[in-house]
């Protein structure tokens, strides 16, 4: 028997029609144009400074949002400088190669300028900084008050690293104590290296008449001097912070607080320094 015939009426398929090959065409390469012009924009040095502006800008905005009012930038010096201090200055030696003094002393941003310089004289029992003579000379000249520093040695005599330096160093009236720049041990024991720096600081202070100065990092003064050397005036090191982070009883005179300051007349970074205290108190630190 046959089957029963369906009664749905059959579906007449039917096939899209193709286009043409113009069409086709044009669809695909819509977004070659576009492209181009997008690759010439980045390759374009006006998109860049665009860019770079623009970052640069956002993070000032943002920097100076969040800025600490006691720790502020300074965009001439290119450094952060605690604020509350009234006389600045810097330290040098050879590493900072040529100075022109004149133009040292002329910057200025916002009351913040070079009233000081510590200056390398020498170092153990041999050595004389390549542009000590130089930097000695002409500082003065350009009204810059100057102290003279010595690269300390532990293993060498401290009273002949002091005659060393005295025999290349003359100090004068109204220049700044002479500094002993005490960081390393040499590997010597931390007794020895205090018996010699005591030496040292005996024979220096004989012949100025002045108390010296000591150079140091925080940690070292804690770690081998602290309590042993209370009655000198100190310079501490201590970088990139809002303030010095010891006891209020440590008689400190000088803070280096950061090492990468950019200053007129000076081709590399330098170190930079504040007084604790006034113009009357810095007066009566200088020789007379």
């Amino acid at each position: 028997m046959a089957p029963p015939r369906s009664t749905k009426t059959p579906v007449k398929r039917t096939t899209k029609p193709r286009a043409s090959k113009k069409k086709r065409k044009t669809a695909s390469t819509w977004w070659r144009w576009p492209a181009v012009i997008f690759v010439l924009i980045l390759l374009s040095p006006l998109y860049y400074g665009y860019i770079l502006n623009f970052f640069s800008a956002t993070w000032r905005w943002m920097r100076d949002i969040g800025e600490d009012p006691h720790y502020r930038t300074y965009k001439s010096y290119k450094i952060r400088i605690p604020s509350g201090y009234q006389i600045h200055g810097i330290d040098v030696s050879y590493a900072q190669g040529k100075i022109d003094w004149h133009r040292v002393k002329a910057m200025e941003e916002d009351s913040v300028k070079v009233g000081f310089a510590f200056i390398k004289a020498t170092e153990g029992l041999m050595l004389v900084d390549s542009y000590f003579k130089r930097n000695w000379r002409e500082a003065p000249k350009a009204g810059i008050t100057c102290g003279a520093y010595h690269f300390f040695r532990p293993k060498k005599s401290g009273l002949w690293q002091a005659r060393f330096f005295l025999q290349n160093v003359t100090i004068e009236r109204g220049d700044l104590p002479a500094v002993c720049d005490i960081e390393v041990l040499d590997g010597t024991s931390p007794a020895a290296m205090r018996k010699e720096l005591k030496e040292f600081l005996r024979f220096v202070e004989n012949k100025t008449g002045v108390k010296p100065i000591i150079y140091t990092s925080i940690s070292y003064y804690r770690d081998y001097l602290q309590g042993y050397f209370d009655g000198y005036p100190l310079w501490i090191a201590h970088y990139y912070q809002p303030k010095l982070k010891l006891g209020g009883s440590t008689a400190w005179h000088f803070w280096q607080h950061s090492d990468k300051a950019r200053v007129n007349g000076i081709n590399h970074v330098v170190d930079f320094n504040v007084f604790k205290g006034d113009s009357l108190s810095f007066q009566k630190l200088l020789v007379r």
